[in-house]
């Protein structure tokens, strides 16, 4: 009985994302509903490398719905963005100016006919496209190598997937690339070249590169534009580095060489600005601060779901 309503949460839970569009439940029952599947697949299924992997996966899932869930009514959200406040600190960090707007001054190049790709160039969008697979990847090395060490480090990283989410309900704001679309002062400059002062060069490739498979390529990694402060791509990734740090220098070499190859793409390619990683940096800093005071409630939290867990496959 409890092993059928378990696979029931975990089905609910993969479904409700799918659905939300076209229900009219609240918006935080639907995402309470999602992040229980990986609670209830704990349940469902006895403790192995493959069930930690698949609870990975279900949180990733809901976390996914919960970062496109405020996209849903773009007008709305629209509303209530903020486009401001990262202009001014980052003209502060930059001394007067953009540092995405002076970097691609210096670096990026365009030609009569299109845009000039550099290797460098290359390298930074791929470098941006890879974030995709890091942190997972240094999760699922610390699973292989490191078991012992698996549980904390994934709810330290998944700790900061879902608090960054929170923060895009709460505090939607436009990155440069936005802003500049929407001829916000500051942003929208164009030089005398004709060339915007902030592009958006990641899709500007991915639409050179992939062609015709960049629209549902996109469709699929994207979602939601105004997911911006603080920067997940940067957090996440300086958490996974971190991680990798605690285990091996080699691995933690690895992951802070890519942490400072994709903090430099993010805000040269126009994704985020500079106090946008700043800010996913601080996320990630108090997420390790406070663990240590969760660890008690975390504890206990889980002997109650093996407590579940072993309950469910006793004999009948």
């Amino acid at each position: 009985m409890i092993r059928a309503a378990a696979w029931g949460v975990v089905a609910a839970g993969v479904v409700a994302p799918l659905v939300r569009k076209r229900i009219a439940a609240p918006a935080m029952l639907v995402q309470a509903v999602a992040f229980a599947a990986p609670i209830g697949l704990c349940v469902a299924v006895r403790r192995s490398r493959l069930r930690d992997a698949a609870a990975c996966g279900l949180q990733m899932w809901a976390y996914v719905a919960a970062y496109k869930h405020p996209h849903d009514d773009p007008e709305a959200q629209r509303q209530s963005t903020r486009f401001g406040y990262p202009i001014l600190a980052d003209r502060v960090l930059g001394l007067g100016e953009l540092p995405t707007v002076r970097l691609q001054r210096a670096l990026a190049r365009v030609g009569p006919d299109a845009a000039e790709w550099s290797t460098l160039d290359r390298v930074l969008v791929w470098a941006h496209w890879s974030w995709f697979m890091v942190p997972h990847s240094a999760l699922v090395y610390i699973l292989l190598r490191h078991p012992e060490r698996f549980p904390r480090a994934a709810a330290m990283t998944y700790a900061v997937f879902d608090t960054g989410a929170s923060f895009y309900w709460l505090l939607p704001t436009a990155p440069p690339w936005y802003a500049a679309a929407e001829a916000v002062p500051g942003v929208h400059a164009v030089g005398a070249d004709g060339v915007p002062a902030v592009r958006r060069m990641m899709v500007e490739y991915g639409e050179l590169f992939w062609q015709d498979s960049w629209g549902p390529l996109y469709s699929v990694f994207g979602g939601n534009p105004l997911a911006a402060m603080p920067s997940l791509h940067f957090a996440t990734s300086l958490m996974a580095a971190l991680l990798l740090a605690e285990v091996g220098a080699v691995p933690g070499a690895l992951g802070f060489a890519y942490l400072i190859a994709l903090g430099f793409a993010l805000v040269y390619l126009g994704e985020h600005y500079l106090v946008d990683l700043l800010g996913g940096a601080a996320l990630t800093v108090a997420v390790r601060r406070l663990a240590p005071r969760a660890a008690p409630l975390a504890t206990r939290f889980g002997r109650a779901v093996a407590a579940l867990e072993r309950a469910a496959h006793e004999p009948a």
